[in-house]
């Protein structure tokens, strides 16, 4: 009997961690559709997976470009939520306290929206991964802001893993990743940082977005999984 092919979207697709696991699951059981607001960047990722991929240009941050998108797209069987954000970074006597809301409007608003959106064509025996991070896990000085807004996905999955069951719920806590969320550092600085926590992290080394999306894939085949939090760190928050 020919296996039926399934289809996952990828929200925040065209870099990092997103396309990296389009990466991971593209083959003959799997289609992907990967998504993303620049179309030049979109444009460049689908050039990368071979043009194997569905591609599909909308801002996730913006809820009718959302509902448009998953209307026109149909029946799909996995959804992984990687739009992202980079607010909330600093000591806390000094954090912009608004960061918090822009970085819930950045990246929390975004994942429950496209979820929302596509609970009517997301196939009930599928799954759903948030990604959150492992900020929300440590007790490390300077990321009391960004820990808030990644904690909100770890607070909700298990909630709807409950309330939307059958479908499967999950989030990935991803560890420091090399990925273009830094790029808002200068080389040196960034270098620099990967190297601290390189030290730090029990594996010795700071993780590849690679590593993220084999954690990423697990969580959408096994149909044992559902409302857990995968942390893919490195082991650092033992450490940090």
């Amino acid at each position: 009997m020919t296996k039926a092919i399934q289809h996952t979207v990828i929200i925040g697709g065209s870099s990092g961690i997103g396309l990296a696991t389009a990466r991971k699951l593209l083959g003959p059981d799997m289609k992907v559709t990967i998504t993303g607001r620049n179309e030049d960047k979109l444009k460049s990722a689908w050039k990368s997976l071979g043009g194997a991929a569905e591609k599909a240009a909308f801002d996730a941050s913006k809820p009718d470009e959302v509902r448009q998108f998953f209307e026109r797209l149909g029946p799909f069987d996995h959804l992984v939520l990687a739009a992202s954000g980079g607010k909330g970074l600093g000591p806390f006597p000094a954090l912009d306290l608004s960061d918090i809301g822009s970085g819930v409007e950045e990246k929390v608003r975004p994942q429950l929206s496209c979820l929302q959106a596509a609970l009517p064509t997301l196939n009930k025996a599928g799954s759903v991964t948030f990604i959150s991070a492992v900020s929300a896990q440590l007790a490390t000085p300077g990321v009391a802001g960004i820990a808030a807004i990644n904690g909100m996905l770890l607070t909700v999955v298990p909630i709807l893993a409950m309330e939307l069951k059958p479908l499967r719920v999950n989030v990935v806590a991803p560890g420091v990743i090399d990925t273009p969320w830094w790029d808002f550092l200068a080389e040196e600085q960034r270098q620099a940082l990967f190297a601290d926590y390189a030290g730090r992290t029990p594996v010795g080394r700071i993780g590849r977005a690679e590593d993220v999306a084999a954690a990423i894939a697990f969580l959408v085949s096994n149909g044992f999984m559902t409302g857990q939090v995968l942390t893919c760190d490195g082991g650092l928050r033992f450490a940090a």
